[in-house]
């Protein structure tokens, strides 16, 4: 018998596992750089990328949103339910043991003369007490790495549950900025919009004084006044739009939808940064994107789970023992009570159970299957993302230059315009012509800059920017006090 433990206790100790062997993320035929690539010349991860805008109204709902956003506290809930799963798989590598008393009244009828500790009740019975206790122990000996492939199954967990910490950061700072820009060039259309209206009226005014001098028609007037109308009418939607972008920052900032439209009202201008980012080889996204990292950490936590589905196919080996003693007086345990032992291996070998265990391990398999499928898929969404940002953002550049030299030539004319209505020498068409070229040519400019800014913002989030700084999961969301036992209540409603 203790030659057969140490053999096992030896087993157990060296150990071994069945099942395939993680070796690291697999190459995607559809990217052309290879993962040998991956430490040649790499690109950072553009953390902090926002700063780039030099708004401090940004930087500060930034920071907010990573206090405050719920997303990111669901995030740090589940890094702690990974932690506290890895924590319960490598448990189950120690032995178990648990311990158990009693106290019995017994009372039997007897003609015996009574022994120590037992009391005589009448001529033909006894009534004693009787204390025993006991230790058990136990521990399954991880000969072909179940429990092993458990604990490598939930660590790629817990690092999958942290790289989706992370993708959250990447999703809020860019909703964030992206909800910003909206926003702030609701607030630029707004007074752009009123300006042009202001001098529509002007406009107006200054028709109406001609048609009272005979110079202009009653026709004239009446399309100034709709011009200006027209503009008018234009801004009750983007106060709309402005709502709706500062409800939704109020919202990913953790707080009540209204709670910042105070401070984005006085904030006009649409922010543009003032460095370029850098997008890198593909491959550079395999290190910074995290929804990629979690991708490819699902992917070998799932092949681990194929290892410990395939375990239950072979021999299950338990070392287990047992101390326990009985005594009439607590005062006799270990001096005048019995004392009894076990201890020895126990072996469980699955011999039929209708295929059960090995559908257990297809399943395994099949599921990690899919999740190498989720992560060549990560990786081609992550390469086309940086594709249209970077496209996108070059054309919105070329694109905003040109409306923003348009704007100024209308600019122009609608002055010239005007001083020539005024001065008679152009036709009230020519001047309605001008202003309304202007004021469409004014608002292009305005929805290019914010397009601008967004496209960075996509770029950014491509590239796997985000928070930079470090953020702590430890701390749980709720702190429970009064667990212990305590008096029961009725559950509210």
């Amino acid at each position: 018998m203790r030659t057969t433990c140490i053999i096992l206790f030896s087993l157990s100790v060296a150990g071994c596992a069945v099942g395939p062997d993680y070796t690291g993320a697999p190459r995607n035929p559809a990217v052309a750089q290879d993962h040998a690539q991956l430490d040649v010349t790499p690109v950072a991860k553009p953390d902090g990328w926002w700063k780039t805008f030099r708004d401090p109204v940004l930087d500060r709902l930034i920071g907010e949103a990573v206090e405050g956003n719920q997303d990111v506290a669901a995030a740090k809930a589940r890094i702690l339910e990974a932690r506290a799963t890895r924590a319960q798989a490598v448990g189950g590598l120690f032995p178990a043991v648990s311990g158990t008393g009693s106290v019995l009244a017994e009372r039997s009828s007897s003609t015996a003369v009574p022994s120590v500790g037992t009391v005589q009740v009448d001529s033909g019975s006894t009534q004693f007490t009787q204390y025993s206790g006991s230790l058990d122990a136990s521990w399954e000996l991880d000969l072909f790495g179940a429990q092993y492939r458990a604990v490598e199954a939930t660590s790629y967990g817990v690092e999958a549950a942290e790289e989706d910490l992370r993708y959250v950061l990447v999703t809020l700072v860019g909703d964030v900025a992206s909800y910003y820009v909206d926003a702030t060039g609701a607030t630029e259309r707004i007074a752009i919009a009123r300006r042009n209206a202001a001098e529509e009226r002007e406009t107006e005014r200054l028709t109406r004084a001609k048609a009272a001098a005979g110079s202009a028609t009653e026709s004239d007037v009446a399309k100034a006044a709709a011009l200006a109308l027209s503009t008018e009418a234009e801004i009750p939607s983007y106060q709309n739009s402005f709502a709706v972008a500062a409800h939704r920052i109020g919202v990913l900032l953790g707080r009540s939808p209204d709670s910042v439209a105070a401070l984005l009202g006085g904030r006009s201008g649409v922010p543009l940064p003032v460095t370029r980012l850098r997008a890198g080889l593909p491959a550079d996204l395999l290190r910074n994107r995290p929804d990629v990292r979690r991708a490819e950490r699902r992917l070998a936590q799932y092949t681990a789970r194929i290892g410990q589905a395939e375990a239950a196919l072979y021999p299950d080996v338990s070392l287990t023992g047992s101390l326990a003693s009985t005594a009439l007086r607590p005062s006799d345990f270990a001096k005048a009570s019995t004392v009894s032992w076990s201890f020895g291996p126990s072996v469980s070998v699955p011999i039929f159970d209708g295929g059960k265990l090995r559908a257990a391990v297809d399943i395994a398999r099949a599921q990690r299957d899919e999740y190498l499928a989720a992560y060549h898929a990560a990786v081609l969404t992550a390469v086309e993302d940086v594709e249209n940002a970077v496209v996108a953002l070059s054309t919105e550049r070329r694109r905003m230059r040109a409306l923003s030299a348009s704007a100024a030539y209308y600019e122009t004319a609608a002055r010239s315009a005007k001083i020539l209505f005024e001065n008679g020498s152009s036709s009230f068409l020519d001047l309605l012509d001008a202003q309304r070229s202007l004021r469409s040519a004014q608002d292009s400019v305005i929805q290019s800059r914010m397009a601008n800014a967004k496209d960075y913002v996509a770029l950014a989030k491509a590239l796997g920017g985000g928070w930079d700084r470090a953020v702590d999961p430890s701390v749980p969301a709720v702190t429970d006090e009064g667990t212990g036992p305590h008096p029961r209540r009725r559950p509210a409603a």
